[in-house]
């Protein structure tokens, strides 16, 4: 009814036209006052006639009987401008719709007013930002859009038409006719088509377009807590005129929400989520920004700054529909929790189309959840109460192209499955086109060498395709050699005949870089090439059998070390250290020990003694200074000796991530066991039901004899037996810690047409492991005796 007290009409002088919006209501000076606005044409020498008559200035638009669409003369001169060619073109597409709107036919009407509006976006200057803003002025100064919308809303045949056709023309033409650096100019414009064809309806199709259109431009446009009213186009967006489509969003993706608590099907695309979320991050960003108040913002907002109190209703708005779609999203995950216990089918990724918007949504509420006081905790709080459904969207629909930083910074909230998933997408993606891969011949005998002069010698980038790689003098190549090369490389760079590493005492999986390293003139290249053979395995989900130390995972990921933390690296020194803490004060004061700030230090079969600080020979250690010496103790040995070790091997791991900014957030995502499940693998031995069930056979049946035999054979092995008839039959050393499920794909055992003296044989890269029909278990079990010994198996399969 609002829309019904509103006139939209036309003005017409000197050869050009312009198009007015007023109430019915207003004085007929008021639209005087707007010409003299545009037209700089005095009131006093202003005149408008309407069927004849001259209005008077003190009657109300109604009271003249103004019509909508009605056309008035104006008698007086238009002043000159700077833009005459625009004024022109704009004076031709105002023209041409008032025709149309008198109902005359007018020829190729669409394609003129398409050609004029391209004409009038190309000619816009693009070197020069306030001629191109007082250009693009014009279009709301004469109120083209007004024009297009009455078009649009007129009963005349083809007239709506031409109207959508002509504002989506000029939707994409600001795209394709106006450089990036002017395309924010045209925000305004696109506010007034939306601001109009709301009033329409809020899913008129037009009206949604121009909306996501606007809403694109939140990236460049400027956006201001509040902003005066102003016709300038250059003018900043204001919060007040963003929240609008925020809450009408909001309200929308609500009741959808409520839609998916009742069904997991019949949802449409959820197109919104994409808007909503453009238009939520500007006007957040400002409120996040703005300086009038504290923050987090604690409601109600009586005492706040007076600035702040003109969008006080917009702060509490937002407020709200934070509330409202929290709470739909806690009853969601509820819901999809409940569906999750009842083994749902496997179809439910196409069933549910609602569940991918799920993880946008959340982000977005995270976002709003730092603004206000006591929100972020509440948000939180939710989603570790439903960490099943969220961890599920993790693993199911997070992908490479959105942020997920949000969810790493509270990585207690999902399982290691979740996690991984989200750091593996800090790596690049393996490409399979052997044209964008790194090619690699390597000599066996030469296999630590060699692959340190193709891998860290290389360029990043050229490693984030991937690898191909051979062995001399072998046919195999593929997937299976790759991960056999893996396991080789890595076992060769922590072998403790090599001066990289050490072996932790407890546990002979671990490492730490070795402080006298320094015996290898090339150490800290050879560093910087195992952070890279590191990254590289964990990019191609290979399991190398080697784990990091917590003092060496901890360090890179920039955390100090404390001493619980030493307690594998070096037993002794974590024993000694915790003896000297717990001592009684009294003891520890009589010298007894004998301890200043100093420590050995042996190099190369010799011996010296460092300070641990200025002075630190002639300091002595008490019971008032005790901690101090124990953090400088463990500051010495597991961080400054080895600094220059860690720090090249952080910028090798670098090298393989996308983005070489995220070294330390990549360790900082993960717990130490997470990095010890992805590097090392499962632990358990390994379970021949699970190895059978993930079998496949071709040309033999499940229950042929041969089959039969192969599995007592394998369940009679001993555990290293088993893992090496597995790495002969895929190269893979170290299963996932899903175990055979996380493999890339099944195995298969093939009928070979060889002859029954033959060994059997594999296809590494396709899990093949190939046999001829044995004609007893006795024969079968010696062939398989002969590969399953360490040094037969490795290297032995086909490709």
């Amino acid at each position: 009814m609002a829309f019904a007290s509103r006139l939209q009409f036309f003005v017409r002088t000197d050869g050009k036209t312009l198009v007015f919006r007023a109430n019915s209501s207003d004085t007929v000076r008021s639209v005087h006052e707007r010409i003299h606005l545009i037209t700089k044409i005095p009131v006093v020498e202003q005149r408008l006639i309407y069927r004849g008559k001259q209005l008077q200035c003190d009657k109300s638009l109604a009271e003249c009987a103004i019509q909508n669409d009605a056309c008035l003369h104006l008698v007086g001169r238009m002043r000159s401008t700077g833009h005459s060619k625009a004024w022109r073109i704009i004076d031709d597409i105002i023209s041409l719709v008032r025709r149309l709107c008198e109902g005359e036919t007018v020829p190729y009407a669409l394609k003129t007013i398409r050609t004029k509006i391209s004409e009038y976006l190309s000619m816009t200057p693009k070197d020069d930002d306030d001629p191109a803003t007082g250009h693009l002025q014009l279009f709301m100064s004469f109120s083209v859009p007004a024009a297009l919308v009455m078009l649009y809303m007129s009963p005349i045949r083809d007239n709506k038409e031409h109207a959508e056709e002509s504002i989506r023309h000029f939707l994409e033409s600001c795209i394709t006719e106006l450089p990036k650096s002017l395309r924010s100019r045209c925000a305004p414009i696109v506010l007034e088509f939306c601001n109009l064809l709301r009033r329409i309806a809020s899913d008129d199709p037009l009206y949604l377009s121009c909306r996501s259109s606007f809403g694109s431009m939140m990236k460049v446009i400027k956006v201001r807590w509040v902003s005066k009213h102003t016709e300038s186009v250059k003018r900043a967006i204001s919060i007040k005129e963003i929240f609008p489509f925020v809450k009408e969003l909001a309200d929308k993706l609500s009741k959808d929400l409520e839609l998916s608590l009742h069904t997991i099907a019949s949802l449409g695309t959820w197109s919104d989520v994409h808007d909503f979320k453009m238009f939520l991050r500007p006007l957040r960003t400002v409120m996040s920004g703005y300086k009038g108040f504290k923050h987090p913002i604690s409601l109600p907002m009586e005492n706040e700054h007076r600035h702040v109190l003109l969008c006080k209703e917009e702060v509490e708005l937002l407020y709200q529909v934070f509330e409202d779609m929290l709470k739909k999203m806690g009853e969601c995950l509820f819901r999809m929790e409940q569906w999750l216990s009842a083994n749902v089918s496997g179809e439910i990724d196409i069933a549910c189309p609602a569940w991918p918007q799920y993880l946008t949504i959340l982000k977005e509420l995270n976002g709003i959840s730092k603004l206000y006081l006591g929100s972020e905790e509440e948000f939180w709080t939710i989603l570790s109460m439903r960490k099943r459904a969220l961890c599920m969207l993790v693993v199911r629909y997070a992908k490479r192209s959105a942020d997920h930083k949000w969810l790493l910074e509270h990585k207690d909230i999902m399982d290691f499955e979740s996690r991984r998933h989200l750091v593996m997408m800090m790596f690049p993606e393996v490409k399979r086109d052997f044209q964008e891969q790194h090619e690699m011949l390597i000599d066996r005998s030469q296999l630590l060498s060699e692959s340190f002069d193709y891998i860290a010698n290389a360029k990043a980038e050229s490693l984030h395709g991937g690898i191909l790689m051979e062995f001399k003098n072998e046919e195999a190549t593929g997937p299976g050699v790759l991960r056999e090369w893996f396991v080789l490389v890595c076992q060769a760079i922590f072998n403790q005949q090599n001066p990289l590493f050490v072996a932790c005492p407890n546990d002979r999986r671990r490492f730490y870089p070795n402080p006298a390293s320094t015996v290898e003139p090339l150490h800290l290249k050879y560093f910087n090439f195992s952070g890279r053979m590191i990254g590289l395995a964990l990019m191609h989900k290979v399991q190398v059998g080697i784990v990091l130390d917590r003092v060496f995972f901890l360090q890179l990921g920039g955390y100090s070390i404390s001493l619980e933390d030493i307690r594998d690296a070096d037993p002794d020194m974590y024993n000694n250290c915790k003896w000297i803490l717990e001592r009684d004060p009294e003891y520890i004061d009589s010298d007894a020990l004998g301890l200043t700030f100093v420590r050995e230090v042996e190099e190369l079969g010799l011996r010296r003694v460092v300070e641990l600080c200025d002075g630190g020979k002639g300091m002595v250690v008490n019971s008032k200074n005790r901690n101090d010496y124990v953090d400088l103790l463990i500051k010495h040995k597991f961080v400054t000796s080895i600094s220059q070790q860690v720090s090249h091997f952080a910028q090798g791991f670098g090298d393989i991530l996308s983005d070489l900014g995220l070294q330390k957030f990549f360790f900082q995502s993960l717990e130490l066991e997470d990095i010890d499940q992805m590097l090392h693998g499962s632990g358990n031995d390994i379970s021949v039901k699970d190895w059978k069930a993930h079998t496949e056979y071709n040309g033999y049946k499940f229950n042929d004899p041969q089959i039969v035999w192969f599995w007592k054979i394998v369940r009679k092995m001993s555990p290293q037996q088993k893992k090496n008839i597995l790495f002969f039959w895929t190269s893979v050393k170290y299963l996932p810690v899903e175990g055979f499920r996380g493999l890339a794909s099944r195995l298969y055992i093939y009928k070979s047409m060889e002859d029954i003296s033959h060994l059997p044989s594999s296809h590494t890269c396709f899990y093949r492991l190939c046999f001829p029909p044995y004609p007893s278990m006795t024969i079968m079990e010696q062939r398989l005796s002969i590969i399953a010994q360490e040094h037969v198996g490795c290297s032995f399969g086909t490709y």
